[in-house]
């Protein structure tokens, strides 16, 4: 079921301005933290690799069936098997299972609301937008605060009464080693957990709600019938992280692991599932520093193209007055801010280069002029030879 309705807005051109002008102050504000991101962006990169590289030359590699007092304070890598003296249990709803984690997802059947605007320049700079509200019924996994709706008359959501959650064992074993809550949190490896029908009598046992209960498709439907849901109806379904082997490079501090304080700035402590050496997540550490650097040079670039695009808007708004011009002067300016944004972008990610990397930096810079030298040197000794002018017969000798 789903329905919608449409509302007309019209936004005269000195209002427009206005409104651009506030944009041009937004602007400045974004195009200022995106430099000052950039610039940190370089600075958590290199503090980041220098503490992975002091990292991998002094990790240890010990066994993990006895705990060395030796080691303690130093960085070590531990692989082995993790076990836990007690299991895992959603009580709200019967649900008992071995494993590391317990995590429960929760859906309910309400309504949501999407709009849809198109915007058209009139003639005189002014603006008219119609939007349209579509409601639908879908399922989510947060309450969707139906009194904010445009149109809360007969879309009202019933409150949710059921929420995610999540079960973790306080603590576990890695053969002689001690784990605690740090380390269990950064254990991933969680897959679905399909309950079965030979589950149900104990759940319904522990289901304390009014709503109809049965499983269907290894998940707990409240509702009467999930082929057609009703309004509140739920979906509850379960993610296990199962015990098994995990690797680990931490500080030990008797049988138990803590972040290892590294000089370059950060403080190590890396898990992964399965028997990884240190060799190798070390490498996928350094891997992913890479990944998030260039993710956030690209976002840091894309967010300055919106903060200039911000501050030259007005000019757009002003041309509107005949609609063609204003578009036209918006491509223009949006060609223009890519290329400040790229010209800014660049800069400070050079400067910070140079800050942060002033050996390389420079390294960079001069094989870059030599370079440069060796092409122009290149390029001048390839120059044809201008040939000798010959006399002609009748030239006096």
């Amino acid at each position: 079921m789903s329905d919608s309705f449409r509302e007309v807005t019209s936004v005269s051109w000195f209002g427009r301005i206005k409104r651009a002008v506030g944009g041009v102050i937004f602007g400045l504000i974004l195009i200022v933290l995106m430099v000052i991101g950039l610039f940190w962006n370089e600075g958590r990169a290199v503090q980041t690799a220098r503490s992975l590289a002091e990292g991998s030359g002094a990790v240890v590699s010990v066994g993990a069936d006895s705990v060395d007092a030796a080691n303690d304070g130093k960085l070590v890598h531990v692989s082995g098997p993790v076990t836990a003296d007690s299991g895992l249990s959603d009580p709200d709803f019967g649900i008992a299972a071995q494993g590391l984690r317990l995590s429960r997802s929760v859906e309910m059947y309400q309504w949501k609301e999407e709009s849809k605007s198109e915007t058209t320049k009139k003639l005189g700079g002014g603006e008219e937008t119609v939007t349209t509200y579509s409601y639908s019924k879908v399922w989510d996994d947060s309450q969707i605060d139906s009194s904010d709706f445009k149109k809360p008359d007969g879309h009202q959501n019933p409150s949710m009464a059921i929420h995610g959650r999540t079960f973790q064992i306080p603590e576990g074993k890695l053969v002689a080693f001690d784990l605690d809550t740090p380390v269990l949190d950064r254990i991933e490896g969680d897959k679905e957990y399909s309950l079965s029908s030979s589950q149900s009598a104990a759940i319904k046992a522990a289901y304390t709600g009014t709503k109809p209960l049965s499983i269907v498709d290894g998940k707990i439907y409240l509702g009467n019938d999930n082929t057609t849901p009703a309004l509140g109806d739920y979906r509850i379904g379960y993610e296990l992280a199962p015990l098994g082997v995990v690797s680990i490079v931490a500080r030990q501090a008797g049988s138990r692991f803590e972040p290892y304080q590294t000089q370059a700035g950060d403080a190590l402590l890396m898990v992964d599932t399965g028997n990884v050496p240190a060799e190798k997540m070390f490498a996928d550490a350094v891997s992913a520093n890479t990944l998030i650097t260039w993710l956030l040079r690209g976002a840091g670039l894309l967010l300055l193209t919106i903060g200039f695009a911000l501050f030259l808007s007005p000019i757009g708004v002003i041309l509107d007055v005949i609609p063609f011009l204003g578009s036209m002067a918006r491509m223009g300016t949006g060609i223009i801010a890519f290329v400040l944004a790229i010209l800014v972008g660049t800069t400070t990610i050079a400067i910070a280069w140079f800050w942060y990397r002033p050996l390389l930096a420079v390294a960079i810079l001069a094989a870059g002029v030599i370079a440069a030298v060796i092409v122009y040197r290149i390029g001048r000794s390839r120059k044809p030879a201008v040939p000798a002018a010959t006399p002609t017969a009748g030239a006096a000798v």
